[in-house]
């Protein structure tokens, strides 16, 4: 039998806040279970429910365009301080379609794209491809005790194999290992389609490769639904978000990758490159050589996401009365997610306002958008939030709804992050944006002009027939 089984708790308590994240409900249920050969009954005192945002990006990948990109880590030693460089792979992936409930009618969802790079656990180390995620809070590898296809379709952590490694009782108690009663926490956390169940390990952490490393607390699962966990294309998740996020702060990586004197900044980049460039994200400083101008600056607004507030959508030239008065807007850097995503209401106000024509005929006339933080307007371009899918061009926003405080709010994904070098400045509580550098055409955008052509093009032939025929 399996050494760690869940308790066979009931569902989740109703009446939890909605989801924070556009794909996957976490809801986390903690409990304590003495080491059992079968599934048993929690009892109601160690019973504890509460939703988790924990959310990773689940990709239905139809068609994968890999870029060859050697995956590595490097160390670098500048001005008295060290920082670690981890360069990331991009994968693109063509999603099957939704239904858009609120708009009425049937829609695809968008082309969308996923970046992430390799982390290393254990002496000596095993090595992962994980998302490097600003919207979850842990480290989250599939273990070797977990025999079902979605984990045995990807790469296992075996602790066994690891002599730095240590099976940890209680995530409040980070050092503390299993005793021999077995007791321990177990932690499930809930999908839109499907689950995942886990424990606590410690072991050493190496970013991209051997030479920056830390030790660490991070979440093996031992169960895994088959659906969605056996479609996704890399092993893992390594979550960046702040501390409130994690399940205590041995779990923390950001926090604990200073701490370990890895970099003596807990400060970090993201930039997502177009095909052709390397994308990568950089702890201890931030690369200058991938944006332009200097770095424009937001307070985080409440601690957990790195969320800042939004105070207006404009489209064009015309500001929305969205954000006013009580009723403030916010804003989710995300790394982990690779859609952009708002208020259901407004991704409907957008999709009449805007009107894109299912053919892309319209993609060259269509207004900017504009996201003002601070003092600041981020724009998005026609081709950054339309998105293609076969050949139909679609507004490329997911209807998301968060209630306040934390809402409405608005979730920057990785459309948002190829136009917008982003850093993340844990010591000052801040987010950082300023205009990406690229050295290569955006695919996407050359994809829109391509089909606006095409479309034109047929349109007028269309016209030529029509004038052509005799009239009666």
């Amino acid at each position: 039998p399996r050494p760690f089984l869940p308790c066979a708790c009931p569902p989740a308590r109703p009446g939890l806040a909605p989801p924070v994240r556009p794909f996957g409900n976490a809801v986390r249920r903690l409990h304590l279970c003495p080491q059992p050969t079968s599934a048993q009954s929690c009892p109601a005192d160690v019973q504890m429910g509460w939703l988790r945002s924990m959310q990773y990006q689940l990709a239905l990948a139809a068609s994968l365009l890999v870029s060859s990109t050697h995956v590595s880590a490097l160390t670098v030693h500048a001005k008295n301080h060290t920082s670690v460089v981890v360069p990331l792979m991009r994968r693109k992936k063509l999603d099957s379609s939704q239904r858009h409930q609120g708009a009425g009618a049937q829609r695809k969802r968008p082309q969308a794209s996923e970046y992430y790079g390799q982390v290393c656990v254990g002496t000596p180390v095993q090595c992962f491809m994980v998302v490097f995620d600003t919207g979850s809070g842990n480290l989250l590898l599939p273990s070797q005790e977990c025999d079902s296809e979605a984990c045995t379709s990807h790469k296992r952590y075996d602790p066994v194999k690891s002599t730095s490694s240590s099976q940890i009782a209680f995530a409040d108690k980070p050092t503390q290992v299993v005793a021999q009663d077995g007791e321990r926490d177990i932690v499930t956390i809930t999908f839109g389609t499907g689950e995942m169940s886990g424990v606590y390990v410690r072991d050493n952490i190496c970013l991209g490769n051997t030479q920056a490393c830390f030790k660490a607390d991070f979440v093996a699962a031992t169960e895994e639904s088959d659906e969605p966990f056996s479609l996704v294309p890399f092993d893992g998740v390594i979550g960046l978000s702040l501390p409130e996020m994690s399940e205590g702060p041995a779990f923390a990586m950001v926090d604990q990758l200073k701490e370990a004197g890895v970099v003596q900044s807990s400060l970090f980049g993201v930039f997502f490159g177009n095909d052709g460039e390397q994308s990568e994200i950089s702890f201890g400083e931030v690369k200058k050589e991938s944006f332009k101008g200097d770095l424009f600056w937001a307070k985080v607004t409440q601690a957990g996401y790195w969320q800042v507030q939004m105070n207006s959508l404009r489209v064009g030239k015309e500001q929305l009365d969205l954000c006013s008065g009580e009723r403030t807007c916010q804003a989710a850097v995300d790394t982990g997610t690779s859609l952009l995503a708002g208020p259901s209401e407004v991704v409907d106000m957008l999709v009449d306002k805007l009107d894109v024509a299912t053919d892309c005929s319209n993609v060259n006339t269509l207004p900017n958008l504009g996201f003002e933080i601070g003092n600041q307007v981020l724009t998005l371009a026609p081709e950054d939030y339309v998105a293609q899918n076969g050949g139909t061009c679609t507004l490329g926003l997911m209807a998301l709804d968060i209630p306040p405080p934390r809402g409405p709010l608005f979730i920057f994904g990785d459309p948002f992050l190829r136009k917008y070098y982003t850093a993340y400045d844990r010591e000052n509580m801040r987010v950082g944006f300023a205009e990406a550098r690229h050295t290569a055409p955006s695919a996407e955008a050359m994809s829109l002009l391509v089909l606006h052509r095409r479309a034109v093009r047929r349109r007028m032939r269309l016209r030529r027939r029509r004038s052509s025929l005799p009239h009666h």
